[in-house]
């Protein structure tokens, strides 16, 4: 879990389907707003990042994944439920091995104590603004 005043270090997976990205929702409620990023978590101590990938995805919604890219290094400053946050984010580009999470509309899972949403988003909402993307720069990876 985030502890204040660290920085945190999460590995992402970028998963689309023509004009679709896969993307997790949250919610923040001092801003009162909705927010999609993509997939993954956090990489442990001496655990790999694309290792964290394959376990995150593993952990959160039972799917493997294949044809694992990494395409860079992103940090993120932000504020989130009235905290500061610092995160570096290692970026990869992957694919389900199951094709039945391309065929789901949304999925619920676990993480930690609360209940998340995962979901098939549309590119041309993130690029419209209509949805919110964080951290914002992240679109330039889809």
């Amino acid at each position: 879990m985030h502890q204040p005043g660290q920085i945190r270090v999460l590995a992402l997976g970028i998963i689309r389907d023509g004009n679709r990205v896969f993307m997790s929702q949250g919610y923040d409620p001092v801003k009162q707003q909705t927010f999609y990023r993509a997939m993954g978590g956090g990489v442990d101590f001496s655990e790999p990042s694309q290792q964290a990938l394959l376990r995150e995805f593993q952990e959160e919604i039972q799917a493997d994944l294949k044809n694992v890219r990494y395409l860079g290094c992103l940090e993120n400053l932000f504020t989130y439920n009235g905290q500061p946050g610092h995160e570096l984010l290692q970026i990869y580009e992957c694919d389900f091995v199951d094709p039945k999470f391309y065929q789901l509309e949304q999925l619920t899972f676990a993480e930690g104590d609360r209940q998340k949403t995962a979901l098939w988003v549309e590119l041309e909402r993130f690029r419209s603004n209509e949805l919110i993307l964080v951290p914002d720069h992240f679109i330039t990876y889809l």
